[in-house]
């Protein structure tokens, strides 16, 4: 497996079959670039959010997704869990409240958002990691049992406009990185794309590195390119499943929505057990009035264009819950 920083400094023959997107935010910015974004897990942060107003359980995320676990999983009986990219700490602060048995770790490549995190976990036993996960050994990985990477994969490296020829070419004909582009389909049995696409590489390299550590719960959401709505609410909620990874340009730096078939795949080979679907699954509102209004009004008063974001987010968003039986 390839590093970011590998698959940056990679010599790119066949320039004009791909790109990398060279601009991830999971290259090592800081927090001024990365700036506040407003997840979900951030918009139902804080008591007097409109967000959690809506929501028929008004708790935080954490607390949501903990209780959402414990559905699929016996996560009360979880001794050790790690956390990739944990944000500001709220979902290890839930889940370490939630869980006193919890020995908890969170890797983060960003020293600034590793401060707020020791902050907001303050008097928690908590160890720190400030380095890239790509890079973390394997062997420190195994002995978690449970591991989290939420609203995180989206900032991982991805190969964009690949040109289908390069499934037709032979492994002479390749330059490293599209020949292990290739390999992969093959390996892992992903569908052979008729145009032009993008891969999660970095996504897919995450999910293969916790599969072979053997880790024995994954849990991992993100923007999904392949999430649909119901067909009562299309007329309110404007998502297009395009099925090919889609760029999301954020302040100082851009993200890519995931395909989550090719990791459900890929899990599978590893002989994982795997649950996905969408925040609506634990994020529930009641479809009132105000709702209605909200989400076909075009109102922009401020309080309804987030409410409007969120709701569309709690579609957006896909999850994998993957279980080594």
């Amino acid at each position: 497996m390839l590093p970011p920083d590998s698959i940056r400094s990679m010599p790119q023959h066949n320039s004009a079959l791909y790109r990398i997107n060279e601009t991830t935010s999971y290259h090592r910015y800081g927090i001024k670039t990365l700036g506040w974004e407003l997840t979900v897990c951030n918009a139902l942060e804080g008591t007097e959010s409109p967000c959690r107003d809506i929501i028929d359980k008004k708790q935080s995320f954490g607390n949501l997704l903990y209780e959402h676990l414990a559905c699929h999983i016996p996560v009360d009986a979880v001794t050790s869990i790690i956390e990739i990219g944990g944000g500001y700490g709220f979902i290890m602060r839930d889940f370490l409240r939630r869980n006193k048995k919890l020995k908890a770790a969170m890797i983060d490549v960003s020293p600034e958002i590793i401060k707020i995190q020791k902050r907001n976990l303050k008097g928690s036993d908590v160890e720190f990691i400030n380095e890239d996960f790509f890079l973390v050994d394997s062997d420190f990985l195994a002995p978690f049992d449970l591991v989290v990477l939420n609203e995180v994969a989206g900032d991982f490296p991805t190969i964009c406009d690949i040109n289908p020829i390069v499934f037709s070419l032979s492994a002479s004909e390749l330059d490293p990185m599209m020949l292990r582009v290739k390999n992969l389909f093959t390996s892992y049995g992903l569908p052979i794309p008729d145009n032009s696409c993008n891969l999660n590489i970095g996504a897919i390299d995450a999910v293969v590195k916790l599969c072979a550590a053997g880790i024995r719960y994954i849990y991992l959401s993100e923007h999904s390119c392949e999430a649909g709505v119901p067909e009562k609410m299309r007329n309110k909620i404007q998502i297009s499943a395009m099925g090919n990874p889609e760029r999301i340009p954020l302040m100082g730096h851009d993200e890519y929505t995931i395909k989550f078939s090719h990791l459900s795949r890929i899990a599978k080979k590893f002989g994982y057990r795997v649950i996905r679907g969408q925040y609506k699954d634990f994020i529930t509102y009641e479809y009132t009035g105000r709702v209605n209004f909200i989400l076909t009004s075009n109102s922009q008063k401020d309080e309804h264009e987030i409410i409007r974001h969120f709701i569309e987010d709690l579609y957006k968003y896909e999850y994998l819950i993957l279980i080594r039986d």
